[in-house]
């Protein structure tokens, strides 16, 4: 049965309601656990988490965009979209049954529907448990799940956007000392944010395995993380495969910093996000070829200053840099063109 609120779903009003919203990520990819800089900005879409205490000996999760129940004995992780959720219970300590209605708007695919997910069922849980957790140590706690619950080897970058992003800014994240500041996006510019509609589940992609080719490649080259490589020679070193992947990280991190540098217009940061969905396509291999067709029609527009995939990859959403006021339109004359049934547009 499809239930449309809390109270219709558990027959009382919610003891905790928190939101978080997703992230697109403008630069700064798959550098986050390599101690990389990043540029994420939050999306207006959000995930929504009501919580209430049950009386009894376990969970009960109710997705109503899945219109799906999952029961979960407390202290065990359960499956489909539970983990994300009992991994925070079982984090923060919880020891008693909760209900939990969930709604979200945020699409699955490059746009960290599963980071939105997790921060605000720790906010909810913040507010119902009063922890003591400020939005660093939440976002910290949210990748903390992704690895021993979901089984994603993520960086930081997307749980900290969710919990400490706006849509007005980008969020500059140091991912290694956390240290943040807003930067504006480019004068005259605004961001479009288009669906490729290629599901994508990190879990089961080659996710894990790029983060362990990043670690050799930092092993053999006598660097704590990536982002310590101070002659990008080096890079060439290293043995094929390790040597293509560190290329993308260390050249990555190097985009980021450029896009900092004083004088960089619109043009020139659309320039550093074709770079590097070259890169992301070439060197780091997580691209999909319906991407790359709707990353190529993007960069084509005359109103597009660049436009690359965002988020892990192997499909999931694209985004691109447009002329202030020609997003839709944008969107519109692309959309024609690229025809897959369910494509959709985020503005």
């Amino acid at each position: 049965m499809t239930h449309t609120s809390y109270e219709q779903a558990f027959g009382s009003a919610p003891q905790a309601t928190a939101q978080a919203p997703g992230r697109v990520n403008l630069l700064g990819e798959h550098t986050d656990y390599q101690g990389g800089f990043v540029l994420p900005t939050a999306i207006p879409q959000q995930a929504t988490v009501e919580l209430g205490r049950n009386g009894s000996a376990e969970h009960v999760l109710y997705s109503a965009n899945l219109d799906q129940t999952i029961r979960v004995p407390v202290g065990e992780t359960g499956e489909g979209f539970a983990p994300y959720l009992t991994g925070c219970f079982q984090l923060s300590g919880v020891q008693e049954g909760l209900n939990a209605f969930i709604t979200s708007d945020v699409p699955s695919g490059g746009l960290s529907s599963s980071a939105a997910l997790e921060v605000a069922t720790l906010r909810a849980l913040r507010n119902l448990a009063d922890l003591d957790l400020d939005d660093v140590a939440l976002a910290l706690r949210g990748v903390q799940v992704e690895h021993e619950f979901v089984g994603v080897k993520c960086g930081v970058m997307d749980q900290m956007a969710s919990s400490l992003a706006d849509t007005r800014t980008m969020l500059l994240i140091d991912t290694r000392s956390l240290d943040r500041r807003a930067v504006p996006f480019p004068a005259g510019a605004e961001v479009l944010v288009i669906d490729s509609g290629v599901p994508r589940r990190l879990a089961e992609s080659g996710y894990n395995e790029r983060r362990a080719q990043v670690e050799e490649a930092a092993r053999l080259l006598g660097v704590p993380q990536l982002r310590d490589v101070t002659d990008p020679a080096a890079v060439e070193t290293l043995p094929p495969i390790l040597r293509e992947r560190a290329r993308h990280v260390v050249t990555e991190n190097a985009r980021v910093l450029a896009a900092l540098e004083p004088g960089v217009d619109a043009t020139r940061f659309g320039q550093l996000m074709n770079a590097s969905h070259a890169s992301l396509q070439g060197d780091y291999a997580v691209s999909h070829e319906r991407v790359d067709q709707l990353v190529a029609l993007l960069q084509a527009h005359p109103d597009v200053y660049g436009a690359r995939m965002t988020g892990a990859g192997f499909g999931g959403a694209v985004v691109a840099l447009v002329r202030q006021g020609q997003a839709t339109v944008a969107a519109q004359a692309v959309l024609a063109k690229y025809s897959e049934q369910g494509s959709q547009v985020v503005p």
